[in-house]
């Protein structure tokens, strides 16, 4: 098996796959394999998760690298590579970020910077990778966040009114004081999150009588309640 088709085959993909798939994937195992879903006394399971993080996290870097650099020749190829086989995809160290930019006139955050006070309302976020960033008091108003990743992300302060956030995975993030007013939080997981004294009014958190919203460990104490009520 060549190293190509090993990275494939770690993200549970079919070679060939598209980079948006590839960063589907990733994002998925992740959610998954993450040693913070898993006990802590549980050891052989943690050791398995943080090997299985390794492995995707080297396929993503690896995929990524080489879709890019495709795309890259591709579209302007240089003159002494005109000739190269179309067959070579040996990989390279990956080079910064280089996703596909969004249609906003907002730069999509970068990793390990400090985001806190950002404006980013009405921003095009979607299946973005916000995990461990500090986004305190950053303007998210309207923001498109469905499907973004967003594990122990500081959102203290943070404005989401109206953001859609349908299917984000919010696992253990920081949302003190939010304001989460008429945000989308349908499928959304805010297993372990810290959302004291957030409002959450108006907020879409069910389909009828049933609660789509994950709310496993989370802290709600003094939370203003999507129907105006103040969790006690």
């Amino acid at each position: 098996m060549s190293d190509l088709e090993h990275y494939y085959r770690v993200l549970e993909l079919e070679p060939g796959a598209t980079l948006e798939e590839v960063n589907q994937a990733y994002k998925d195992l992740v959610f998954v394999w993450h040693p913070d879903r898993i006990p802590k006394d549980n050891l052989r399971l943690q050791q398995k998760a943080q090997d299985k993080l390794k492995a995707i996290n080297e396929a993503r870097e690896k995929l990524r690298s080489l879709k890019t650099k495709h795309q890259t020749t591709h579209h302007s190829p240089p003159p002494q590579q005109e000739k190269r086989s179309q067959t070579t995809q040996k990989p390279y160290s990956p080079p910064p970020q280089q996703e596909k930019p969004s249609q906003t006139t907002h730069k999509p955050p970068k990793q390990n910077s400090d985001l806190s006070g950002k404006d980013y309302s009405r921003a095009n976020l979607s299946n973005k990778d916000l995990s461990g960033r500090n986004l305190s008091y950053a303007n998210l108003s309207g923001a498109n966040l469905s499907d973004t990743f967003m594990h122990k992300v500081n959102l203290r302060g943070a404005n989401l009114s109206e953001a859609n956030l349908f299917r984000a995975n919010l696992l253990l993030a920081d949302l003190r004081e939010a304001n989460l007013r008429a945000a989308n939080l349908i499928g959304a997981d805010l297993s372990g999150a810290d959302l004291r004294g957030a409002d959450l009014t108006g907020a879409r958190i069910r389909s009828g009588e049933r609660l789509l919203v994950k709310l496993v460990g989370t802290n709600l104490a003094g939370a203003i309640m999507p129907d105006g009520s103040i969790y006690q």
